[in-house]
């Protein structure tokens, strides 16, 4: 009985001791984060939480605009410095010469000097109300019209061999004493077919 007594009591004491033995600690292992292509980069701060920058997305890049220039809204060059264009009437009186700027159109300088020239449309190419002759030597030196050009010029009245649309003859340095001559009258098509004839020659 002492015997079994004495076994039992070395087991409690076994059982004690392993009780009160301190479990070793696992030291947890973090793979290091590597950045992503979107991120700067990833830093581990001292308290050992993870600190991630400010994304970027590529360089910046600088923006500029510039102001729309509408037809009519023209900067007037110093007299004597300007490309000359002038304006005559169906009879070849001249009507009046004006100064441009290189790039300037002809309906906008007609426009900013009261040059009878209608442009119903604004310069969209939507109507044939600001067609113009020009003169031989000139006309080509001008770039071909294209075919939203040509449309319109089918439906112009008196069509010549070099009539243009004053909206899509840009003055050029090459350009300086350009002829412009007015139609005697301009024809306006509307949306619903029937034609509108304009008669513009005031100059006889």
């Amino acid at each position: 009985m002492s015997r079994v007594s004495s076994t039992f009591t070395r087991q409690l004491t076994s059982l004690a001791t392993n009780i009160n033995r301190p479990v070793p600690q696992r030291a947890l292992h973090i793979p290091s984060l590597k950045p992503s292509p979107a991120c700067s980069s990833i830093k581990r701060a001292c308290n050992g939480e993870l600190s991630i920058l400010t994304p970027q997305f590529g360089q910046k890049r600088a923006l500029h605009s510039s102001l729309p220039r509408w037809h009519g809204d023209l900067v007037r060059p110093e007299p004597g410095t300007g490309i000359k264009l002038i304006f005559r009437d169906s009879h070849g009186n001249d009507v009046k010469t004006v100064e441009g700027n290189e790039g300037d159109d002809i309906l906008s300088l007609a426009h900013e000097h009261d040059i009878d020239l209608e442009g119903a449309c604004e310069g969209s190419v939507a109507c044939s109300t600001c067609h113009v002759i020009i003169d031989p030597e000139h006309f080509d030196m001008l770039p071909e019209a294209d075919d939203e050009e040509n449309d319109m010029l089918d439906l112009a009245f008196g069509l010549e061999d070099t009539s243009r649309l004053g909206c899509q003859v840009k003055l050029t340095k090459e350009l300086d004493g350009m002829v412009a001559t007015l139609p005697s009258a301009t024809r306006n098509m509307y949306v619903d077919g029937k034609s509108s004839l304009v008669i513009c020659d005031s100059f006889r």
